[in-house]
């Protein structure tokens, strides 16, 4: 994967937190801003790239 995008992050009290701003319902944290990276990369992978069946199902909920 060769594509780049953009994080946004910041300092909590005791994670680094971050999300994509091309996908900002990804987000996530990390202990170290390096260990964010990672799991902002992890994340994606996970939430934007996993292959969904062609059958899937929607339903708005309440939040």
């Amino acid at each position: 994967m060769n594509s780049k995008m953009t994080l946004i992050y910041w300092k909590g009290e005791k994670f680094w937190l971050g999300k994509l701003l091309e996908h900002p319902e990804i987000m996530t944290q990390g202990e170290t801003f390096e260990e964010l990276e990672e799991n902002i990369k992890d994340a994606y992978l996970i939430m934007a790239m996993d292959d969904v069946p062609q059958e899937y199902k929607m339903k708005k909920i309440a939040i």
